[in-house]
């Protein structure tokens, strides 16, 4: 007998969260000769879902009004997810199935949804990297792994952004019909069997405006500018005629982090920038950006951006002929 894949598509849903885990097993049907999921799109009230690009969705069910069991409930995304609230009604339908389900989870920021209902309270999960400060904030016991493509603590799975969600697909496509039919349906589909890295190589977290009071800025603007000198909290103190002392923990308490810790991030940025240019070596990028060396660059790149910087440039360069 089929199982049933349901996929609950909020208002405002972002269309690729529903249809691409759906793709994903609608070609693993017809890899496995035969219908294996039975696909749903599941509404929170009657009438069109009208997604986040203006395109309407009609659901085959309601929340709360569907009687066969659902074996993988997977909660879609929406770009104003963390301000929607669904009445308890929906909310008591998504607990309860989740808990008859084999398996449950959340695409992008579906997870805001999915923690309203208490199921996620203290879990192992991922969601966008947009939206990880805001859904730690909104549920702090919640354990956020801002890297990870698709997170799985038992039969919960939570997938990061948009396209990850076909990743997620794709793995409980290989737990369910094994690894030849994955690796079909991922040829099919031209994307990744296991994607390289996480989403922090796509996170532009680190790209922040200046901030703090205007000699603060002034020395942000100055290192993002000339990330190649030395920016020791001596120098920088100096930059802005303040004692290192007090520029440091000025620096802390206005931004957020240490100025070393910014400095950092602000090297990574500007070596981001260099790599997708393609045209200089790790080695003229380590340089200009300030630091020691490769292998330097290599290990604070790779802390920061999940890959390294060769695999990050084959996979970014945006260079033109």
């Amino acid at each position: 007998m089929a199982k049933t894949v349901a996929i609950l598509a909020l208002p405002g849903v972002q269309l690729l969260d529903v249809s691409g885990p759906l793709d994903v097993f609608a070609q693993a049907n017809i890899e496995a000769g035969k219908e294996f999921y039975a696909l749903k799109v599941i509404a929170c009230k009657s009438g069109p879902i009208r997604s986040s690009s203006g395109a309407r969705l009609l659901p085959d069910g309601i929340a709360g009004e569907m009687d066969e069991r659902v074996d993988t409930l997977l909660i879609a995304g929406a770009p104003n997810a963390g301000k929607i609230v669904l009445s308890s009604h929906v909310l008591t339908w998504l607990r309860e199935t989740a808990k008859r389900s084999r398996r449950y989870g959340s695409i992008c920021t579906g997870a805001f949804v999915l923690a309203a209902t208490g199921l996620l309270d203290g879990r192992h999960i991922t969601t966008h990297w947009a939206a990880a400060e805001d859904l730690a904030q909104a549920f702090p016991t919640l354990q956020i792994d801002e890297d990870a493509l698709y997170v799985r603590d038992g039969k919960l799975c939570t997938a990061a952004g948009v396209t990850a969600g076909l990743d997620l697909a794709l793995a409980l496509v290989e737990e369910d019909l094994g690894r030849d039919i994955a690796k079909r349906v991922a040829a099919q589909l031209v994307m990744f069997f296991k994607r390289p890295g996480g989403q922090l190589q796509f996170s532009r977290k680190g790209e922040t405006r200046p901030i703090g009071r205007s000699v603060l800025q002034e020395v942000q603007r100055w290192v993002a500018a000339t990330p190649n000198l030395d920016h020791s909290i001596a120098g920088m103190a100096q930059h802005a005629g303040l004692s290192p002392r007090h520029f440091a923990r000025l620096f802390h308490a206005e931004v957020g982090i240490t100025p070393a810790a910014w400095v950092e991030t602000t090297r990574v940025t500007a070596a981001r920038k260099l790599l997708e240019n393609g045209y200089d070596t790790p080695k003229l990028v380590a340089s200009k950006c300030g630091f020691a060396n490769a292998d330097t660059l290599r290990r604070t790149f790779k802390k920061h951006v999940g890959v390294t910087p060769a695999e990050y440039r084959k996979q970014h360069t945006v260079r033109s002929e």
